[in-house]
């Protein structure tokens, strides 16, 4: 953890910010790289009966980390998923853990 999912991005886009991504992030939060997960949601979005093509969404589920990191986490995710895409929007939410909420093989942190 932390957990990001990806929607209305691409995963071919997604494996080719991964690693950089991951570095950077690795620096910022200061967790293993282990601990990240990157998934790509497939979603169809649908507007007025049509389907249409969504910008980019990130949801970032994580144990609090503060508003300095959070800030710095979004802020980056934004820049690498912009440079693969090209989008003029990309919006990134932060979904809080709490530790005695999360289990691990039956133990909460």
């Amino acid at each position: 953890m932390p957990h990001l999912r990806f929607r209305g991005v691409e995963k071919d886009k997604v494996k080719a910010i991964s690693k950089d991504l991951v570095d950077n992030l690795q620096e910022i939060i200061g967790c293993p790289r282990d601990y990240f997960v990157l998934e790509v949601i497939n979603s169809d979005f649908i507007f007025d009966g049509e389907e249409v093509k969504m910008y980019p969404f990130i949801e970032v589920a994580w144990f609090d980390r503060g508003s300095e990191v959070q800030d710095k986490v979004a802020k980056k995710i934004t820049e690498k998923v912009k440079d693969v895409t090209g989008a003029e929007t990309v919006d990134v939410v932060f979904i809080k853990y709490k530790e005695k909420r999360y289990y691990e093989n039956g133990e909460h942190f």
